[in-house]
């Protein structure tokens, strides 16, 4: 029996999408377990990059079984525009390769146009949110009104519901946020023909990804985003509605923890973050610009471009804590290769007082002051290195630092973007 979890242990965008394909390789089946299409994984094979939204990653191999797990939101629109988008590129995308969980919640047109309406009236306070209808979605699962792919199966069932729907956000639409209202029989008609398209893909995902665990096949269950945006570890508000650290496996897939080999956290070699929020080793000078335009690190879902600092070991030490992690996989050490000097934050000093952990209150996370390691850099040879050995004596001594300030070992490294670039240092 072999269940493994791939997460973000930072803000998200730390590479997670390489090197869920990467381990998918070895795996039978790939799970993804929570958030919807406002996140993105670039994957790249031989001369071809995916973006993919949506779809687990390991849709690129042909013999995978991917599941869209219940934890995940679901907009039937921009499901059947990845795939459309995947078969141009060559990717089959068949029931037998693509299975939806009938207990996911669906996005519908009305939750795009509260996240609009709702970031437009926050103003200057708004959360940066992506306007894909994630958090409306959520919360009305979480009030228990909102409308399941199950639901969507029976035509009788989910006209009844999306008729109470219809009339509950349309006064709310009107009536406090001034906006056009939503026609029921457009609707009604859109989803019911995702419903026929859908169908065959549909099934209790928690059973069948059970039976697979059952019966010996490695299963790989893919966050998106990061530990950092946890709706209750990270750093609220500025996270996304869902649960992205380990534990969310249980409750996104219908696996119990007794059934999870290990958790591997996707570490980049330095820190980013998108949107509003404390973020306590940002570099506002030449070298936060030189490492964003070195490390193309702009969204790929909004193509925003990232804020960038120095690798903080205090939040991959929190990601290490809540989510049981194993080991890390650190990405992109080839974008800090050429740099004279390098820091790492070790610490925060907050009111005379140091501390290893990220405080909840943004109020005392925007007041700590990183305290700094200085690492000397390498050079660019490290993009051709293909085993541990050949990797720069220096990058090994960044490395070796960052496991023994966060007590987890690290168990591959990532010198570029694609597949062979690679490295596995020990067991994962």
């Amino acid at each position: 029996m072999s269940a493994f979890i791939v997460l973000g242990a930072q803000w998200g965008d730390e590479g997670k999408g390489k090197m869920t394909d990467y381990l998918a390789e070895e795996a039978d089946v790939v799970v993804r377990f929570q958030g919807g299409n406002n996140a993105g994984h670039t994957v790249e094979v031989g001369d071809k990059q995916y973006k993919l939204h949506l779809i687990p990653s390991g849709i690129l191999y042909e013999d995978k079984l991917n599941v869209i797990g219940n934890g995940v939101v679901l907009d039937p629109k921009a499901m059947f525009e990845e795939i459309e988008y995947l078969e141009n590129l060559g990717v089959k995308v068949t029931p037998e390769k693509l299975l939806i969980s009938d207990r996911a919640q669906l996005i519908m047109p009305y939750h795009r146009a509260l996240d609009g309406a709702k970031e437009k009236v926050r103003g200057k306070n708004d959360i940066g949110t992506t306007g894909k209808g994630i958090g409306p979605c959520y919360t009305d699962k979480a009030e228990r009104s909102g409308i399941r792919v199950c639901d969507l199966m029976h035509k009788e069932v989910f006209k009844e519901k999306l008729k109470e729907n219809i009339a509950d956000k349309n006064a709310v639409l009107s009536k406090i946020y001034d906006m056009d209202t939503f026609d029921f029989d457009a609707i009604y008609e859109q989803y019911i023909n995702y419903a026929d398209r859908m169908k065959a893909f549909v099934a209790d995902a928690s059973v069948r990804v059970y039976n697979e665990i059952k019966q010996g096949k490695k299963v790989l269950f893919e966050g998106a985003q990061g530990n950092l945006l946890d709706i209750d570890y990270g750093t609220y508000p500025f996270v996304t509605s869902s649960s992205t650290i380990a534990g969310g496996v249980c409750t996104g897939a219908g696996i119990g923890p007794t059934m999870i080999n290990s958790a591997i956290g996707i570490a980049k070699a330095y820190t980013t973050r998108v949107g509003k929020g404390p973020f306590p080793t940002e570099l506002f000078d030449s070298m936060g610009e030189h490492i964003r335009d070195k490390g193309h690190e702009y969204g790929v879902t909004t193509g925003r471009a990232r804020r960038c600092g120095w690798l903080d070991t205090v939040i991959l030490k929190s990601a290490a804590r809540v989510s049981g992690l194993t080991s890390f996989a650190v990405t992109k050490i080839d974008t800090l290769a050429g740099i004279d000097k390098i820091k790492v934050c070790v610490g925060y000093e907050i009111n005379g007082e140091i501390i290893d952990y990220v405080p909840a209150s943004l109020e005392d996370l925007a007041i700590c002051k990183p305290i700094y390691e200085e690492f000397d850099g390498w050079d660019n040879s490290i993009e051709i290195a293909r085993t541990y050995d050949e990797i720069p004596d220096n990058a090994k001594i960044y490395l070796k630092r960052i496991e023994e300030l966060t007590d987890t070992k690290i168990s591959i490294v990532s010198v570029g973007p694609r597949r062979d670039q690679t490295i596995v240092v020990s067991e994962i």
